[in-house]
């Protein structure tokens, strides 16, 4: 008898859209009620230690007690243990809101930024989020893009508890936390030393990065650190001359230094960041359409042309690969403007990656070109066993500029245009690191020499 994913308290789990290594996410479907959710898949085996289990464990139980509209919906979880493992792929099964929208960085440009207005919006609401959790004696300590989601409607969702960590008691007492964590680009100055550190400036620091990241299309630095010149031009003050710094206005400038005051007694507290002149104006953006949303984020996607291999081929339609129609609940008029579906061989199918492209090169002819040309840019390339199902895959990973590691997916499939002409499909699907590194990658190679003149892009009418 073959071994199958389990049915989660109702749900089947009918489209896999993203993971790797130990963990999974699949989109997941209750046919009954109509609904729709993610499931992530941490897999089991007879090597996992009752360590890994106490750590998925606590991050479930935090999440659990979390209910917020910015903080993605955690549903349930259960457990095949390994000694099922004849009927059932074992696992640690966890029910989540499925975040229609993708990542939220997943939509901007890199070193370009969503612009003040979409920064706005969204920084608020990620305060909104956070002040929160921090009501609930919570500290996240793993803010950073890749962790920010956005639901169907545009809204901004804060993902990963797999670090948080319970910093205030039920007598109301606070606790100094000592375990260091985080990734370099993001984590604060203080968690450079031993000392133990106050929970709460750990997490305003990260909402710093957010908002500069938001604003530049990068992160400001690779560590906060004396082995990082730019931290080093941060503290002295000289790079506030250069780019990207100089171009901030005067409101946000202050309110990013005030955030990353590296001293954490310094640093602005989530109360005072509310009352600052640049988060107290009124949204432009909060009361627009969706639609009106969707077209600022992909704005300076847009303008610098990733839109058009994106959309090469897209036409509008409701339907996703099975023919259904998400059940309602993808084809939002945000999802649909974001233009998270992707024309494939059997429709229009839910892509929650704007990180794809189509071909003019069949999968057997492109895929040997793919890992050639980003061997050459220093990726590791592997492509293991397939599963004959008409998707060829690649495992894919590097060190971005930041020296953060990705990880990832090339996946292409066969995909007929002009009625006669065979093609590809390609996605990639980021499962670790930056997204807007991820972003620059998948820039790089379909405008590479050997890549870009098989790559179909959209043309003006």
């Amino acid at each position: 008898m073959s071994t199958k994913y389990p049915q989660v308290s109702g749900y089947d789990l009918v489209q896999q859209i993203g993971g790797g290594g130990f963990s999974i996410v699949f989109r997941a479907v209750n046919i009954p009620e109509h609904r729709v959710a993610a499931c992530k898949v941490i897999l089991l085996t007879d090597q996992s230690t009752d360590k890994d289990r106490k750590i998925i464990d606590k991050e479930l139980k935090i999440h659990s007690i979390l209910k917020h509209i910015h903080v993605l919906e955690y549903i349930g979880a259960v457990t095949v243990e390994p000694k099922y493992k004849d009927h059932y792929i074992p696992g640690i099964y966890i029910l989540l809101e499925l975040a229609a929208g993708g990542d939220l960085f997943d939509k901007i440009a890199p070193d370009l930024g969503v612009g003040d207005e979409v920064a706005h919006l969204y920084f608020n609401q990620l305060l909104d989020g956070m002040e929160y959790i921090h009501s609930r004696g919570i500290c996240h300590r793993d803010l950073k893009p890749e962790n920010i989601l956005l639901d169907i409607a545009g809204n901004l969702k804060i993902s990963d508890f797999g670090l948080s960590s319970v910093y205030r008691l039920s007598n109301g007492k606070t606790r100094f936390l000592t375990e260091r964590c985080g990734s370099l680009p993001y984590v604060a100055p203080e968690l450079n030393n031993q000392d133990p550190y106050s929970a709460e400036p750990i997490d305003v620091w990260g909402i710093g990065v957010i908002l500069f990241t938001m604003l530049a299309g990068n992160t400001p630095w690779d560590e906060p650190t004396k082995h990082s010149p730019e931290f080093q031009a941060y503290r002295s003050g000289e790079i506030f001359d250069m780019e990207p710094w100089n171009r901030f206005g005067r409101n946000a400038l202050s309110m990013l230094c005030g955030l990353l005051a590296v001293d954490p007694s310094l640093r602005m507290t989530i109360a005072q960041a509310r009352q600052h002149p640049w988060c107290i104006r009124p949204s432009q953006l909060a009361r627009q359409s969706a639609s009106v949303l969707a077209d600022k984020l992909t704005e300076s996607l847009r303008i610098n042309g990733d839109m058009d291999y994106v959309t090469a081929t897209q036409q509008d339609s409701t339907a996703d690969a099975d023919g259904d129609t998400e059940m309602g609940s993808h084809n939002s008029q945000f999802t649909q403007s974001l233009m998270l579906f992707s024309q494939t061989q059997a429709g229009a199918r839910y892509t929650p990656h704007l990180t794809r492209f189509y071909a003019s090169l069949g999968p057997a002819l492109l895929m040997p070109m793919i890992k050639e040309t980003l061997e050459l840019m220093g990726v590791k390339c592997k492509i293991p066993p397939q599963d004959n199902n008409g998707m060829v895959k690649m495992r894919i990973g590097s060190y971005d500029r930041r020296k953060v590691a990705y990880k990832g997916w090339v996946e292409i499939e066969h995909f007929t245009y002009k009625a006669m002409e065979s093609g590809s499909f390609c996605v990639m699907s980021r499962d670790e690191g930056n997204p807007l590194s991820w972003r620059q990658l998948w820039k790089d190679l379909l405008t590479s020499t050997a890549i870009g003149p098989h790559v179909l892009k959209k043309t003006s009418s």
